[in-house]
Parts: structure tokens; C-alpha cells; sequence
């Protein structure tokens, strides 16, 4: 029995029938997006922190007031915060031993990426759009 030569796994795969996951393509495309997304985004941020180096709370908060500025920031804030989600499930799924271990560690992962991210999200919306 020969393997068909659109079959790109090692023998020992084909024995043991261990293939992809199929989760792999999914999670590097949607890395690469906010990767790029971040990339316009975080030199907005730079400029932004650099043209208020110096400047009083009350001119930074009118800042982020602006709804282009506040948008932006969360934009940032959402693409920053999948990016590392998806990056850590990714190491996780790679270098943690143990079925037990690693189902808690992507658990911890998902409810502190979503912590953090509604945290920042709720920052920047209090001081862009109201309060």
C-alpha cells in the first residue's frame, strides 16, 4: 500500500493516524491580520502619546474625547488583545504537557485575555465617551 502523493504526512503519522488538527491555518491567518492591523494602529498610538509628551491630564482626556481618537484606541486595544490571545493559545497548545494542564492553561488563557480586554475596553470608552 503506497501513500497517495497528496498525503504530506511522515510514516509514522500514517501509522498512527495523527494528522493535522486543522486549527493551524485558521490561527496563522487571523495572526498575520492583527499583526497588520496593529501595525497603522500603533504608530497612531506613538503619535499620539509623543504629541501629548508634556501635556496636562485635562488636554490628554480632551484628546481621547475626540470619537476618531477613542475608536482608534479601541481598535488598538481589540487587535492587541486577540493577537496575544491567539499567540498564547498557540504556545500553550505546543509546550504544555499533560491533557489536564493544558485545558486549564487555555481556560486561564481565554478568561484573562477577555478580562483584560473589557478592562480596556471600558477604560478608554469612560474617558473617550463620557464621564
Amino acid at each position: 500500500m503506497s501513500a497517495s502523493k497528496k498525503d504530506m504526512r511522515t510514516p509514522l503519522g500514517r501509522v498512527l493516524a495523527h494528522g493535522s488538527a486543522k486549527s493551524g491555518t485558521g490561527d496563522h491567518i487571523r495572526q498575520r491580520i492583527t499583526a497588520l492591523a496593529m501595525v497603522p494602529l500603533g504608530l497612531f498610538f506613538v503619535g499620539l502619546i509623543v504629541a501629548l509628551t508634556g501635556a496636562d491630564y485635562e488636554t490628554a482626556r480632551a484628546w481621547l474625547g475626540n470619537p476618531l481618537v477613542a475608536i482608534a484606541a479601541l481598535l488598538l486595544v481589540v487587535a492587541a488583545i486577540m493577537h496575544m490571545r491567539i499567540g498564547m493559545q498557540i504556545v500553550i497548545e505546543d509546550y504544555v504537557t499533560g491533557e489536564r494542564l493544558r485545558s486549564l492553561a487555555l481556560i486561564g488563557n481565554f478568561f484573562f485575555s477577555y478580562a483584560v480586554g473589557l478592562a480596556c475596553v471600558y477604560a478608554v470608552a469612560k474617558i473617550g465617551f463620557g464621564a
